[in-house]
């Protein structure tokens, strides 16, 4: 079994930018979301950090943070 690699380190001389950490975007329960795959949707339950449940009418949706697809409306 092999160990997970150790991020990367940036180092202050490269030629390259940093990389950068997206901000979660911040969301509660019963907001009213737009979904770039799924549509309209409404927050049913929250994992604070890790994930919303959003419920889309004909299915509900487990969505992981940043939530780089997901809205408030």
């Amino acid at each position: 079994m092999t160990k997970p690699s150790a991020p990367r380190r940036h180092l202050p001389t490269s030629p390259f930018a940093a990389p950068v950490t997206p901000v979660a975007k911040e969301f509660s329960l019963g907001d009213r979301v737009s979904h770039d795959q799924y549509g309209l949707g409404t927050i049913v339950g929250v994992e604070e950090g890790i994930a919303m449940l959003v419920d889309f009418g004909a299915r509900q949706v487990r969505v992981l943070s940043p939530y780089s697809r997901m809205d408030r409306l």
